[in-house]
C-alpha cells in the first residue's frame, strides 16, 4: 500500500480492542503477528500485506531494540541475593507493551500498521524469549547453580518458574490493554505519514540493520557475547518466527501452530547451543561469542512469551491450558533429549567452559 495519507480523527474508546475482543476469536488469533486488515476497520487503502516491505524492514530495528533491552535489563536486575528471578523482569515488561501495541492495533492501522507489526511482533517478541524461559526452568531441574539442596528443591524451583513467569506475563499483558483502554480515547489525532517519510523510514531500517555487521567486526571483541554477535543474529530470528506465524497459524483453530513451531525450535537450538558452550574440549573463543549470540538473537528472537500470552488470552477455555501444557512439555522434552545425555552421559559442562573473545 502507497497511496495518500490522510488525517484521521483520533480513535474513540471504541475503537481500542479490549480481552472480551480477542478471547473465542479464531481471526483474532491467527493475525496478532499480522498488520492491521479490514478486521480492525481500516480502510483497503491503508492495509499493508504482511510481507510487504515496509512491514519486513521496520522489523529490523524493532528487533535489535528488542535484543537490547532483553540485555539491558538483564544486567541491570542480575545481582547477588535478589528475589526475583532474571526473566520475569523481562517478560513482564515484554507483555505490558504487548497489551498496550494489541490495544492500539486499529490506531496503528489507521496511522501506520507496520508500526503495530515491529511494536508487537518486533519489539515485544524479541524482548521476551521462551527458549530463555525454559532452559532456565531445566537448569533449575539439574541444579546447574550446584546448590546444596535436595532434589524435591530443584523441583519447586523450576516449578516456581513455570507458574510465576504465566501469571506475570498474563497479567502484564492484561494490565497494558487495561492502560491502553483508558489513555487511547484521549490520544491527539495525527497525520498518518506522507509516502517519502515511509520509504525513508524503510531504508532508514534497512541500514540500521547492516549497521550491526561492522559494528560486530569494528567494537572490541569483548563485545561480541555481550551484545553485537546477538544483534547480528537479532533479525533473522524474527524473520523466522514470522514467517511461521504467518503461514502456520492460520493452519489450526485449536493451536497456533506458528508461534508454537517457533519457540519448539529455538529452545531445541539454545539446548543445542548450551551443549557446545560446555564441550569437555571448549570450542574457540570467537566460536563462544558466535553461540552466545546466536542463543540470545536468534534464539532469543525466535522464541517469544509476548505472542505466547497473548494467544494464551485469545483461546477459548481448555484449548488456552491444552496450548500452555503442549508448549511446556515440548520444550522440556526437548531439552531433555538435547541437554540431558551431555550433562549425564557425555560429560559435558552444566556451565560454559569455553572463554569469549577479548580485547
Amino acid at each position: 500500500m502507497d497511496g495518500p495519507a490522510s488525517c484521521d480523527p483520533c480513535p474513540d474508546g471504541g475503537s481500542v480492542r479490549t480481552r472480551s475482543q480477542l478471547v473465542g476469536s479464531t481471526d483474532s488469533l491467527t493475525t496478532i503477528d499480522s498488520p492491521p486488515g479490514i478486521g480492525e476497520g481500516i480502510p483497503p487503502s491503508k492495509i499493508y500485506h504482511p510481507l510487504s516491505f515496509h512491514v519486513l524492514a521496520l522489523l529490523m530495528p524493532a528487533s535489535i531494540l528488542g535484543v537490547l533491552a532483553r540485555l539491558g535489563l538483564q544486567a541491570l536486575v542480575t545481582y547477588n541475593g535478589q528475589s526475583v528471578f532474571t526473566l520475569a523482569y523481562i517478560q513482564a515488561v515484554g507483555c505490558f507493551i504487548m497489551g498496550i501495541g494489541l490495544g492500539m492495533k486499529a490506531p496503528f492501522g489507521r496511522y501506520y500498521g507496520p508500526l503495530y507489526t515491529a511494536m508487537t511482533t518486533g519489539f515485544c517478541g524479541s524482548l521476551t524469549t521462551f527458549s530463555g524461559w525454559q532452559v532456565d526452568i531445566f537448569d533449575s531441574w539439574v541444579n546447574v547453580g550446584q546448590y546444596p539442596r535436595a532434589g524435591l528443591r530443584d523441583v519447586i524451583d523450576g516449578l516456581t518458574k513455570t507458574w510465576i513467569t504465566l501469571i506475570v506475563s498474563l497479567a502484564s499483558l492484561l494490565f497494558g490493554m487495561h492502560i491502553c483502554g483508558m489513555i487511547a480515547p484521549h490520544c491527539p489525532a495525527v497525520r498518518p505519514p506522507s509516502k517519502n517519510f515511509r520509504y525513508a523510514l524503510s531504508i532508514i531500517s534497512v541500514l540500521a540493520y547492516a549497521a550491526t555487521f561492522p559494528a560486530y567486526s569494528r567494537l572490541p571483541a569483548d563485545f561480541r557475547h555481550q551484545a553485537t554477535a546477538a544483534l547480528i543474529f537479532s533479525y533473522p530470528g524474527t524473520l523466522t518466527r514470522y514467517l511461521l506465524s504467518i503461514y502456520l497459524n492460520p493452519r489450526s483453530k485449536n493451536i497456533p501452530l506458528g508461534t508454537f513451531s517457533a519457540n519448539a525450535i529455538g529452545t531445541a537450538l539454545l539446548g543445542l547451543f548450551h551443549v557446545l558452550q560446555g564441550l569437555p574440549s571448549p570450542v574457540s573463543p570467537s566460536a563462544c561469542s558466535l553461540l552466545q549470540g546466536l542463543g540470545d538473537g536468534y534464539c532469543g528472537c525466535l522464541t517469544t512469551v509476548s505472542t505466547f500470552a497473548a494467544e494464551i488470552v485469545t483461546l477459548r477455555g481448555w484449548k488456552s491450558w491444552f496450548y500452555v501444557l503442549v508448549s511446556w512439555v515440548a520444550g522440556q522434552l526437548l531439552l531433555l533429549v538435547i541437554m540431558g545425555p551431555s550433562f549425564w552421559v557425555g560429560h559435558v559442562n552444566e556451565r560454559i567452559t569455553c572463554t569469549f573473545q577479548a580485547s
